[in-house]
């Protein structure tokens, strides 16, 4: 009892340790995910469907590796981090946080597949009233979410851009130049004054992944219900969703913590790296921005039941491998700030 009363209270002051004690917390908490799919795999692999069993965990884990990419969890883990990091603070777990609320989803329907409800079909089955209304769900909240984080880091922009071009001018920079100001910050300021911590981002990821619309996630499932029928294990079923959470949640984290890291130079440094301040800040808006157009034109098409050929085209655009470009354009920028910054020096 002792031990987890100082483990809870450790956890109420945890934003006053030192940064490499949380993202010790945050990576422990990722190899335990691993852990836990190991676990469960070797408890419940043994007999003839072992090699199955085994197989089959390797495929979901490469599935969450795949799915951390997507570019709606890229832009909302980057605009979130921008926006705190903005706000003077560390997130060293907004990857984790966000990862582990959308993965939580699956994890929930692992678990119905393994106890052999049968409801979650009919969200497996593209067309459902089940299928639909968990997609409207998903697509409206992310839509939603990265138009306001879109928004508010495009304000982001615009100041540093202003000041940018002031000390192009000759002007003086203050640190407080590069947080966002101006009527658009100000518009959005309640609507997102809930995500003030990591933690807040669990419950929009967890919002994120209501949607069965992505293939990922479809799959995942799937292979789960093919595998209960082909005899394996319940504790091997659910080392699947534990696989694809924990490359997930290694993945997002990496992202989220080089993110931090991009993020914090700029402002730690804003003289010398005003310049990829601005270009770092306008594609999180712009990507942020480009994602929340698709996805909420997507959740009108469908919750209308539209035919028109603009909205039907946005329901059907598959952003699954375009994460990677975005993350490609952010290690861009960093390495020729940095190849800047030496030149400078």
């Amino acid at each position: 009892m002792t031990a987890l009363t100082g483990f809870a209270a450790i956890y109420r002051d945890r934003e006053k340790l030192p940064l490499r004690t949380r993202l010790l917390f945050t990576f422990g908490a990722v190899v335990a995910l691993h852990v836990a799919a190991v676990v469960l795999l070797l408890l419940g692999s043994a007999g003839a469907a072992q090699p199955l069993a085994l197989g089959l965990v390797v495929t979901a884990y490469v599935a969450g590796v795949k799915h951390s990419y997507d570019w709606d969890h890229i832009a909302a883990i980057d605009n979130s981090t921008r926006k705190l990091v903005a706000q003077h603070k560390d997130p060293v777990s907004v990857g984790f946080a966000f990862s582990l609320g959308h993965s939580s989803v699956v994890i929930l329907a692992g678990l119905l597949v393994t106890a052999g409800a049968t409801l979650i079909g009919q969200f497996m089955e593209d067309g459902t009233a089940g299928n639909k209304m968990l997609g409207l769900i998903g697509s409206g909240v992310s839509g939603l979410f990265l138009l306001g984080m879109g928004l508010f880091n495009g304000s982001a922009f615009l100041r540093a851009t202003q000041v940018y071009r002031s000390i192009q001018a000759g002007g003086t920079i203050r640190e407080e130049d590069l947080e966002a100001k101006g009527f658009v910050a100000r518009l959005l300021a309640k609507p997102l004054s809930k995500v003030e911590r990591p933690r807040n981002i669990y419950v929009i990821g967890f919002l994120f992944g209501l949607g069965f619309d992505t293939a990922t996630t479809i799959g995942l499932l799937v292979i789960t219900t093919t595998a209960s029928l082909a005899g394996v294990s319940p504790l091997a079923l659910m080392a699947l969703p534990f696989a694809f959470t924990a490359a997930m949640t290694l993945c997002d984290s990496i992202n989220g913590v080089a993110m931090m890291k991009m993020y914090r130079s700029a402002i730690n440094d804003p003289q010398r790296k005003l310049g990829f301040n601005v270009v770092i800040t306008g594609i999180s808006a712009v990507s942020a921005l480009f994602i929340s157009v698709i996805t909420l034109g997507g959740f009108v098409n469908a919750a209308f039941e539209l035919e028109d050929p603009l909205t039907s085209w946005l329901g059907e655009i598959d952003l699954g491998d375009a994460g990677l470009l975005l993350v490609a354009l952010f290690v861009i920028a960093w390495a020729v700030s940095a190849w800047r910054g030496r030149v400078m020096r």
